[in-house]
């Protein structure tokens, strides 16, 4: 079992998140676009599940990059809201679900820097004795 690195995981989330909040941002922007289809992202364990993978590790300038975070997350089709379906313009925005999902994705980002805090503290304690 491979050792769980703290730092990169929740850097890894930030990263998620910001991408989610771009989405959702998008969403809420076009929520009187006509014909405009909400988005949603790929949860972030299968997006974890899929960076776990060995890759192989970019040691000449002329190889190709290594995918980052951004590129492993699929922006895709939201599902249709059953309350309200899609709207006479074609449009399928849930207001207020998006800003759920908002609510959300602060939540996690405030327990990620939270914890990241915890863990940098509990380092600097014990390097200093």
């Amino acid at each position: 079992m491979d050792p769980i690195q703290l730092f990169d995981l929740a850097s890894r989330q930030a990263e998620w998140l910001s991408v989610r909040q771009e989405v959702v941002a998008g969403n809420i922007a076009n929520a009187n676009t006509p014909k405009f289809l909400a988005k949603d992202i790929t949860p972030f364990d299968a997006v974890l599940d899929e960076t776990r993978s060995v890759r192989m590790a970019k040691t000449h300038p002329g190889h190709m990059s290594t995918s980052s975070l951004s590129d492993d997350v699929e922006v895709k089709e939201a599902k249709l809201n059953n309350e309200i379906g899609v709207q006479e313009s074609g449009n399928s925005v849930a207001l207020a679900e998006e800003l759920t999902k908002t609510g959300e994705i602060q939540r996690q980002y405030t327990l990620n820097t939270n914890l990241v805090s915890s863990f940098h503290r509990m380092m600097l304690m014990t390097v200093r004795k």
